[in-house]
């Protein structure tokens, strides 16, 4: 009977850590934009008229980009461009660039404490 009981617990154990472990990975857009996720980060690209924007998450929670910095390559059929990233306010980096449907983005973003981190996108 205890072994019932300690295999019962031990299959109820592994099965919130699945459950826990589904929740990961790139959350939905919030602001149009196509979602990534990097270095425990969520990172929303968007086309804002003549600029794209970066959004930063951690965690659910809007994350400090007023020390980050970075740029974007985009890659547009055999056309390539780099622009920089700079902070805006809040968890946004903006770059003065209109992004094409289809292009193929890296963002390679620095945080404050000074990581690179790379992410590619398909912009929308």
């Amino acid at each position: 009977m205890m072994n019932r009981k300690t295999a019962l617990a031990v299959m109820l154990g592994l099965s919130a850590l699945a459950f826990n472990a589904s929740a990961h990975g790139p959350s939905k857009a919030q602001y149009g934009g196509v979602v990534q996720t990097a270095s425990d980060l969520s990172f929303e690209l968007a086309n804002e008229g003549d600029k794209a924007a970066l959004y930063i998450v951690d965690h659910d929670a809007p994350a400090d980009a007023s020390k980050m910095s970075g740029k974007l390559a985009i890659l547009n059929g055999t056309e390539k461009s780099e622009v920089e990233l700079k902070p805006v306010g809040g968890n946004k980096l903006e770059a003065t660039t209109k992004l094409v449907s289809g292009a193929r983005v890296v963002a390679t973003v620095t945080t404050a404490e000074g990581k690179v981190i790379t992410v590619r996108f398909k912009a929308k």
